[in-house]
Protein backbone atom coordinates (compact mmCIF):
# COMPACT_ATOMS: atom_id res chain seq x y z
CA UNK A 1 0.00 0.00 0.00
CA UNK A 2 1.47 3.24 -1.13
CA UNK A 3 1.63 6.50 1.92
CA UNK A 4 1.30 9.89 1.49
CA UNK A 5 2.15 13.52 2.98
CA UNK A 6 -1.22 15.75 2.34
CA UNK A 7 -0.21 19.56 3.49
CA UNK A 8 -3.42 21.72 4.97
CA UNK A 9 -3.62 24.97 6.32
CA UNK A 10 -4.98 24.24 10.16
CA UNK A 11 -7.23 27.04 9.23
CA UNK A 12 -8.82 25.86 6.39
CA UNK A 13 -8.86 21.72 7.26
CA UNK A 14 -7.26 21.25 10.52
CA UNK A 15 -6.89 16.79 11.66
CA UNK A 16 -9.56 18.12 14.24
CA UNK A 17 -11.88 19.11 12.04
CA UNK A 18 -11.34 15.89 10.22
CA UNK A 19 -12.11 13.90 13.04
CA UNK A 20 -14.97 15.76 13.72
CA UNK A 21 -16.66 15.57 10.30
CA UNK A 22 -15.15 12.24 9.90
CA UNK A 23 -15.01 12.58 5.96
CA UNK A 24 -13.77 15.78 4.02
CA UNK A 25 -13.11 17.29 0.73
CA UNK A 26 -9.31 17.84 -0.04
CA UNK A 27 -9.43 19.71 -2.72
CA UNK A 28 -7.44 23.38 -4.06
CA UNK A 29 -4.06 21.51 -5.06
CA UNK A 30 -2.85 23.84 -7.88
CA UNK A 31 0.15 22.23 -8.45
CA UNK A 32 0.95 19.79 -11.50
CA UNK A 33 2.95 17.40 -9.47
CA UNK A 34 0.96 17.39 -6.47
CA UNK A 35 -2.14 17.09 -8.52
CA UNK A 36 -0.58 14.02 -10.34
CA UNK A 37 0.25 11.97 -6.82
CA UNK A 38 -3.56 13.36 -5.43
CA UNK A 39 -4.05 10.83 -8.68
CA UNK A 40 -2.44 7.84 -8.02
CA UNK A 41 -4.34 7.45 -4.74
CA UNK A 42 -6.36 4.41 -4.40
CA UNK A 43 -8.80 4.27 -1.65
CA UNK A 44 -7.62 2.99 1.43
CA UNK A 45 -4.12 4.40 1.35
CA UNK A 46 -3.10 5.85 4.39
CA UNK A 47 -1.66 9.65 4.34
CA UNK A 48 0.13 11.64 7.62
CA UNK A 49 -1.95 15.18 7.99
CA UNK A 50 0.56 18.03 8.15
CA UNK A 51 -0.35 21.02 9.36
CA UNK A 52 1.42 24.07 7.04
CA UNK A 53 1.59 27.93 7.05
CA UNK A 54 1.05 27.79 10.94
CA UNK A 55 3.25 28.82 13.57
CA UNK A 56 4.06 25.13 14.36
CA UNK A 57 4.03 23.23 11.50
CA UNK A 58 3.99 19.82 11.80
CA UNK A 59 2.60 15.76 10.99
CA UNK A 60 -0.57 16.33 13.47
CA UNK A 61 -2.32 13.06 12.70
CA UNK A 62 -2.75 10.18 10.08
CA UNK A 63 -6.15 10.13 7.51
CA UNK A 64 -7.52 7.67 4.60
CA UNK A 65 -7.94 8.38 1.01
CA UNK A 66 -11.86 7.24 1.16
CA UNK A 67 -12.92 8.18 -2.74
CA UNK A 68 -11.13 7.90 -6.39
CA UNK A 69 -10.06 11.09 -7.60
CA UNK A 70 -12.94 13.63 -8.78
CA UNK A 71 -12.82 17.16 -10.72
CA UNK A 72 -12.31 19.60 -7.92
CA UNK A 73 -15.53 21.63 -7.87
CA UNK A 74 -13.52 24.60 -6.28
CA UNK A 75 -11.78 25.51 -10.13
CA UNK A 76 -15.35 26.42 -11.54
CA UNK A 77 -16.63 28.17 -8.18
CA UNK A 78 -15.83 32.02 -8.65
CA UNK A 79 -16.10 32.09 -4.78
CA UNK A 80 -13.02 29.80 -4.44
CA UNK A 81 -9.86 30.99 -3.36
CA UNK A 82 -9.05 28.24 -5.79
CA UNK A 83 -11.13 29.50 -8.97
CA UNK A 84 -9.25 28.76 -11.93
CA UNK A 85 -10.68 31.01 -14.80
CA UNK A 86 -9.60 28.50 -17.77
CA UNK A 87 -11.22 25.48 -16.12
CA UNK A 88 -14.27 24.31 -17.61
CA UNK A 89 -16.98 21.72 -16.61
CA UNK A 90 -15.55 20.30 -20.09
CA UNK A 91 -11.59 21.03 -19.33
CA UNK A 92 -11.12 21.15 -15.74
CA UNK A 93 -7.07 19.97 -14.90
CA UNK A 94 -7.85 19.86 -11.35
CA UNK A 95 -8.83 16.92 -8.97
CA UNK A 96 -10.31 16.47 -5.43
CA UNK A 97 -11.13 13.26 -3.30
CA UNK A 98 -12.86 12.37 -0.44
CA UNK A 99 -10.47 11.99 2.70
CA UNK A 100 -11.22 10.42 6.21
CA UNK A 101 -9.91 10.45 9.75
CA UNK A 102 -8.12 8.12 10.98
CA UNK A 103 -6.02 9.21 13.88
CA UNK A 104 -4.74 12.64 16.00
CA UNK A 105 -1.58 12.27 17.23
CA UNK A 106 -1.32 13.52 20.92
CA UNK A 107 1.25 15.69 20.00
CA UNK A 108 2.22 16.87 16.55
CA UNK A 109 5.58 16.05 15.52
CA UNK A 110 7.16 19.19 14.23
CA UNK A 111 8.91 19.70 11.01
CA UNK A 112 12.30 20.52 13.08
CA UNK A 113 12.04 17.16 14.42
CA UNK A 114 11.33 15.65 11.00
CA UNK A 115 14.53 17.73 9.68
CA UNK A 116 16.83 16.10 12.44
CA UNK A 117 15.79 12.06 11.64
CA UNK A 118 18.48 10.57 9.06
CA UNK A 119 16.14 8.11 7.77
CA UNK A 120 13.58 11.17 6.68
CA UNK A 121 16.69 13.00 4.87
CA UNK A 122 15.01 11.67 1.40
CA UNK A 123 11.65 12.89 2.30
CA UNK A 124 10.70 15.30 -0.04
CA UNK A 125 8.97 17.29 3.00
CA UNK A 126 12.49 17.84 4.92
CA UNK A 127 14.27 19.14 1.28
CA UNK A 128 14.99 22.81 1.35
CA UNK A 129 12.62 24.34 -1.39
CA UNK A 130 10.10 21.65 -1.44
CA UNK A 131 6.71 23.20 -1.47
CA UNK A 132 4.67 20.24 -2.55
CA UNK A 133 0.90 20.05 -0.91
CA UNK A 134 0.80 16.30 -1.45
CA UNK A 135 4.23 13.54 -1.73
CA UNK A 136 4.90 9.93 -1.42
CA UNK A 137 6.21 8.68 1.88
CA UNK A 138 7.75 5.46 1.63
CA UNK A 139 7.15 2.59 3.93
CA UNK A 140 10.29 3.04 5.85
CA UNK A 141 10.18 6.52 5.86
CA UNK A 142 6.35 6.03 7.13
CA UNK A 143 7.62 3.38 10.18
CA UNK A 144 10.47 6.03 10.86
CA UNK A 145 7.79 8.61 11.35
CA UNK A 146 5.34 6.47 13.70
CA UNK A 147 8.40 5.78 15.61
CA UNK A 148 8.29 9.52 16.42
CA UNK A 149 4.73 9.31 18.34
Amino acid sequence: MPYWLMKSEPDELSILDLQRLGRARWDGVRNYQARNFLRSMQIGDLFFFYHSSCPQPGIAGIGRIASAVYPDPTALDAESPYFDAKASAAHNPWSALDVEFVEVFPELIPLARLRGEAALAELALVQRGSRLSVMPVSPEQWTAILRLR
